[in-house]
């Protein structure tokens, strides 16, 4: 039996060719460069059932006896129009894709399969990234004489009988990338994205694993899907005891039908192994994100954003202010957000209309740039040039620019339900695209730019264009719109946000440089959203702010400590009018920047550790240098414990037999009474011990009322 091996970052693929049908045979831990002869591996045929082994194909098909969810669903529109009643009509509507060529080396592989009855071929491609990352997508080329309608191009790939829990992540606005997880049972558990973004429910990352895996411990096999659109992502574990894991693009009816020569592929679907548990999950991905060239590779700049500042209330003296305390702090972005266009005095009106607005602005936006700029920080600008509101003057100009499901020629045509008062403007129409960009170039042509904070508010569910579904066109054409703007202003970041964090995927950011993970500054609700966002997405991606000591968005109240404890383990910054931060908050305030620009080479490019802590109320992580000679940790408390004390806690992650030295170096013991009452001894100097002591018995830990959080620096001896 012919096969391919893909081998790397302590992961193996194993392709079975025979037989016609490719198939994956395993997918998970190394197997080594010796394998057994593949010809003796295909499953037993059971009673009641196919003549021969049904198999798992690398694309799932009816037509090889795959009695679950299949990997392509459509049909052939010249076969359906050339039946009558009664007639079959021909092989219009079950493929039967067969191999026909394959191509690899150690790490890739090409595998085609066509039908030449349907008149389809299939292109995959596979690849495993260094650090064991798969990337998986497929192309389907319609090579017959008529149209093919696709309903359905899904990825899918077999978990190993381990697997018997599923994990994924759920939410809302505010409450992003929050854990479930239950058994794996039969049948298919579906995870549907109809927001036309990603979605403020959706699961970042769906795993399958052994029985009570955790951070650091059990087998894992885990998926993302790069895609900012419609979506499905779903566990199908069938009868005959199978279990697959995969994603497809949801496509809306009609949406793409293939003309004679056309082709359709998929988003890439990403997937990681792990025998470390979730940790493991994330350094596959982390590994992938870092070797991109187009990483990130500066420090990540200390931002000032302003809305939680000073919202639509934007006055230049009162900016000005707030940009030479920003400087003084060693504030390094200073970003205006929204309200500084025309008629943007509120949410009602204006979004659209992207020019600077004359009446607040009668200079421009010159005398704040400069004031900005001149004290030795990046200018950046807030936009959300995907929506419109219909009181805005290109709404009034162009009403047949607002995306609907029905044609749309005048203002009386019907609208989709409004979303913040806004509607989606339809950038599959060229001539908005070519609006929004000719507008964005301009704002990026006059004033020194470094950074747009590009955001998109609201559900796209009834996304149309010219009364057809366009979710998968307009998600292409904003994808080109960031593209644009980037190859024309190079140096040029951008952050996605979308009411928070909505948009947050592989897509997105290989476009963009950053991700906002939520509208909710609230430091409790942070150390979820980020744990769980920074589960895939590296933290120098992922923005982490200083918000106000009462949170706007839930009204909780938080230490200084607390907050800039849990803004520290991301792209730090500050959204906070903090010309009201005076004597020794202020001095804390600089302390905790001082902090962050110390260990930001750190944060942004060291190995993620997540401890497993048998008390819920207690959170740890961390990172580690890759050569193992520093870390930082921080212990947080999320709520009341059922224990009076602490006790001992483990800091994994650390070489085994290497002395490390830790101290407790934030908030420290001599200004915060807590610590002074309720530390162990250890805590006023410091301690040395080996890495393998501190996993394996841990230390002592301050006992931590509900959301208070310590800082511990950990250095090689």
């Amino acid at each position: 039996m012919s096969s391919i091996h893909l081998r790397q970052g302590g992961t193996s693929l194993l392709l079975g060719l025979d037989g016609g049908t490719p198939e994956i045979l395993h997918w998970g831990a190394d197997l080594g460069g010796r394998l057994p002869d593949p010809a003796l591996l295909p499953d037993a045929v059971p009673h009641s059932s196919f003549d021969s082994p049904v198999v798992l194909g690398l694309l799932p098909q009816a037509s090889s006896g795959w009695l679950g969810r299949p990997g392509l669903r459509g049909h052939s529109l010249a076969a359906a129009a050339g039946s009558g009643p009664g007639d079959a009509g021909g092989a219009g509507f079950s493929p039967r894709l067969r191999l026909v060529g394959a191509d690899s080396d150690a790490t890739s592989a090409t595998i085609t399969q066509a039908d030449p009855d349907l008149g389809l071929e299939l292109t995959t491609s596979l690849r495993l990234h260094p650090g064991g990352l798969l990337e998986v997508g497929h192309t389907l080329a319609n090579t017959s004489q008529g149209p093919f309608a696709l309903d359905e191009l899904g990825i899918g790939l077999p978990v190993g009988p381990a697997g018997t829990e599923v994990l994924d992540l759920t939410g809302r606005w505010c409450r992003e990338r929050h854990p479930q997880r239950h058994p794996v049972q039969q049948g298919t558990w579906v995870r549907s994205g109809r927001h036309g973004r990603t979605g403020h429910d959706s699961s970042l990352l769906m795993a399958v694993g052994s029985a009570g895996f955790g951070n650091r411990h059990g087998q894992v096999w885990a998926g993302h899907f790069a895609w900012s659109g419609d979506h499905e992502q779903f566990v199908d574990a069938t009868a005959d005891g199978r279990t697959v894991l995969g994603a497809a693009e949801l496509l809306g009816s009609g949406e793409v039908v293939l003309a004679p020569g056309e082709s359709y592929s998929t988003p890439a679907y990403f997937a990681a192994y792990s025998d470390r548990g979730l940790d493991g999950i994330s350094e596959a991905f982390y590994a992938w994100f870092r070797a991109r060239p187009h990483h990130p590779a500066t420090p990540r700049p200390v931002v000032l954003n302003t809305w939680e500042a000073v919202y639509f209330d934007h006055d230049l003296g009162v900016l000005t202010e707030l940009a030479e305390s920003a400087s003084e702090l060693g504030v390094e972005r200073f970003v205006l957000d929204d309200g500084w266009f025309r008629h943007r005095r509120d949410d009602h009106a204006g979004l659209g209309d992207w020019y600077v607005d004359s009446g607040v602005w009668p200079e421009g936006l010159h005398p704040l740039v400069d004031a900005v700029t001149s004290r030795g920080m990046q200018f950046g600008l807030w936009v959300e040039p995907e929506m419109v509101n219909v009181d805005s003057d290109v709404a009034r100009a162009h009403p047949d620019w607002i995306a609907g499901p029905v044609p749309r020629h005048d203002a009386g045509s019907r609208l989709p339900l409004e979303w913040r008062r806004q509607q989606v403007l339809d950038l599959v129409n060229p001539e908005a695209w070519q609006y929004v960009f000719d507008r964005l170039d301009a704002l990026l042509t006059e004033y020194p730019i470094a950074y747009l904070k590009w955001d998109q508010n609201r559900d796209l569910p009834e996304m149309g264009h010219h009364g057809r579904p366009s979710v998968h066109r307009q998600t292409l054409a904003a994808y080109r719109l960031f593209e644009a703007l980037k190859a024309a202003h190079p140096g040029l970041e951008i952050e996605s946000c979308s009411s928070g964090g909505a948009r947050v995927d592989l897509g997105i950011l290989e476009r963009t440089d950053r991700v906002w993970a939520s509208d909710c500054n609230d430091a409790l609700e942070r150390q979820t959203i980020q744990r769980w966002t920074s589960m895939v997405v590296p933290p120098e991606l992922v923005g982490s702010h200083i918000g106000p000591t009462t949170a706007h968005t839930t009204g909780r109240t938080h230490s200084l400590a607390f907050r800039a404890i849990t803004a520290l383990f991301g792209h730090f910054g500050m959204e906070w009018d903090i010309r009201e931060v005076t004597g020794t908050d202020r001095e804390e305030l600089r302390q905790v920047i001082g902090l962050y620009k110390k260990h930001r080479d750190l944060i942004h490019g060291g190995t993620m550790v997540r401890a497993d802590i048998p008390d819920p109320s207690l959170m740890l992580h961390g990172v580690v240098a890759g050569d193992g000679t520093r870390a930082l940790f921080a212990l947080a408390a999320v709520s009341t414990s059922f224990s009076e004390r602490p006790g001992r806690v483990a800091i994994p992650g650390l070489l085994p037999d290497t002395s490390y030295r830790v101290e407790a170096v934030y908030p420290g013991t001599g200004g915060h009474p807590f610590l002074q009452e309720a530390a162990p001894p250890w805590m006023s100097g410091g301690v040395e011990a080996t890495g393998r002591f501190l996993a394996a018995a841990g230390l002592p830990m301050p006992i931590l009322n509900p959301e208070q959080a310590i800082l511990l620096e950990v250095t090689a001896r």
